[in-house]
């Protein structure tokens, strides 16, 4: 499943091969410095979270979702698989709004690559 990496100053969405092909997209990059926040989500399947029409990606509901969700005026981008609990991570600029996936490493990880902006 997808992890977040630093790299200088950029964070990276690192996804699998299969997950690439699902999303038929690359991994989404963007600096430190576009960071607006950091969600932690109990349930990421719902309508508080997921906005918009996937296009183009994949998805089997409550099984996966990868690729981008489009909306008039937002792009987010998705990589989720099963029921699990999730991170949403807000940007103030870039091709996508949001970042939303499942969470499959530690919470502080997360938030370490965040603060050493």
């Amino acid at each position: 499943m997808a992890r977040v990496m630093r790299e200088g100053n950029e964070l990276i969405l690192q996804l699998s091969f299969w997950e690439k092909m699902g999303a038929l997209h690359s991994n989404p990059r963007t600096s430190l410095d576009a960071i607006e926040k950091v969600e932690f989500v109990d349930q990421l399947w719902g309508s508080s979270t997921l906005r918009g029409v996937r296009a183009p990606g994949t998805a089997i509901p409550y099984v996966v979702l990868l690729g981008t969700l489009r909306g008039l005026k937002f792009k987010d981008f998705v990589a989720m698989r099963g029921r699990g609990e999730g991170v949403i991570i807000t940007l103030k600029s870039g091709p996508f709004a949001r970042w939303i996936f499942t969470l499959k490493q530690s919470k502080e990880d997360i938030h370490l690559l965040q603060s050493l902006k």
